[in-house]
C-alpha cells in the first residue's frame, strides 16, 4: 500500500479545493453551450438558421442579470450584461474563477459596467492564452463596441493572465485589481519558495510554456519580471492578500511587486486580510472592503 507524505496530502487537499472552483468553472461555462448545441441537433433547419446578430448560443441568469454565452478562438465565454449601460460602456475583464468574490462586479453591474469572461484554463497566462485574450479583447470592444480600456480582475493564478497580458498591451488597461494573486509561477505552483506549491500544476505548467525546470527557473516573463511597465505606462493597481496565505504567499507575489514598484516610484496599495480560512491554508477568506474596491475600479475605469 502507498502512502502520501503529510506534505503531499496538504498539497492534494489545496489542489482539490482549487479544482472545486474550476469545476464549477467550467459548468457554468460548458453547460448553456452544450444545451444549445443539442437544441441545434435536435431541430430540424435550426443549425442553418443563424443570422449575423445570433452571435451568442445561450441566455442564463447571474444574480440577477443575463449572462449570455458564446465562443471566441473556440474556447467558452461570456458576458454579463447590467440593465442599463454607463457612459462609454466600461466592462471588468474577469480571469479564472470568476465567481469568487463576485459581489463587487455585482455593484458593478448595478453601476452599468459589462462583466465578461473567457476561459484560458490550463495555459497559466502562456502565449497561447495571451493569443485567446487578443481574440477576445478585439470582440469585445470591435463587434460588441465595449470600452477600449478593460479593467483586467484576476483571481489567483488569474495574475499570470492579468499581468502578462497587461504587459502585452498595457494601453488597452484602465486598472488591475488582484485578489491573492500569483505572480511567479516558482512560488506557485512549483513551490520553490515557502508555500507548499502543486506538484501536478507545475508539471502542467511546464508543458504549457514547454519549459524543462532548469529552464523555468531561469524564466523571466513572469508577472513580477513587468514592473517596470505597470510603472512607465502608470496602470493604477489594488491587491488584496491574507497574511498566513501558505499557497499563494504574499511575500513572494503582491509584496515582492510592490516593493519593485516602490523603487520606480510607483505606487500600490494593498489590502490586508490577517487570516485566511484555515480549510483554504489561507487562501480564501471573507471580502472585507467591497466598497474600496467598487470605488477603485470606477475612479479608474475609462
Amino acid at each position: 500500500m502507498h502512502y502520501l507524505s503529510a506534505e503531499s496530502r496538504i498539497a492534494t487537499r489545496i489542489c482539490t479545493a482549487d479544482d472545486l472552483l474550476e469545476d464549477r468553472e467550467m459548468t457554468t461555462l460548458f453547460l448553456p453551450l452544450r444545451a444549445s448545441l443539442l437544441l441545434l441537433l435536435a431541430v430540424p433547419g435550426l443549425a442553418g438558421a443563424a443570422t449575423a446578430a445570433d452571435w451568442f448560443q445561450e441566455k442564463s441568469d447571474w444574480h440577477g442579470f443575463e449572462r449570455l454565452h458564446f465562443t471566441v478562438a473556440q474556447r467558452a465565454a461570456y458576458v454579463v450584461v447590467p440593465k442599463e449601460a454607463a457612459v462609454g460602456k466600461p466592462w471588468v475583464w474577469r480571469a479564472r474563477f470568476p465567481d469568487y468574490h463576485f459581489e463587487m462586479d455585482v455593484e458593478l453591474l448595478n453601476h452599468g459596467f459589462h462583466i465578461a469572461y473567457v476561459d484560458v484554463g490550463g495555459m497559466f497566462g502562456n502565449s497561447r492564452a495571451m493569443n485567446i485574450g487578443d481574440e477576445f479583447y478585439s470582440f469585445m470592444t470591435k463587434e460588441r463596441n465595449l470600452a477600449a480600456r478593460p479593467v483586467l480582475e484576476g483571481v489567483s493564478r488569474g495574475g499570470l493572465f492579468v499581468y502578462n497580458w497587461t504587459a502585452r498591451r498595457p494601453d488597452n488597461v484602465a486598472c488591475i485589481y488582484c485578489d491573492t494573486p500569483v505572480l511567479d509561477f516558482k512560488s506557485w505552483p512549483a513551490g520553490k519558495g515557502k508555500g507548499i506549491g502543486s506538484a501536478g500544476a507545475w508539471k502542467q505548467c511546464l508543458a504549457a510554456y514547454a519549459l524543462n525546470q532548469e529552464q523555468a527557473l531561469k524564466f523571466s516573463g513572469n508577472p513580477l519580471d513587468h514592473a517596470a511597465v505597470i510603472a512607465k505606462n502608470e496602470i493604477p493597481v489594488l491587491h488584496i492578500v491574507s497574511e498566513n496565505d501558505v499557497v499563494v504567499p504574499p511575500a513572494e507575489n503582491t509584496y515582492l511587486l510592490q516593493a519593485r514598484l516602490k523603487e520606480l516610484g510607483y505606487d500600490m496599495p494593498v489590502i490586508s486580510v490577517p487570516l485566511g480560512t484555515e480549510k483554504s491554508h489561507g487562501h480564501h477568506f471573507t471580502h472585507p472592503e467591497h466598497d474600496r474596491v467598487v470605488k477603485f475600479i470606477r475612479r479608474h475605469a475609462n
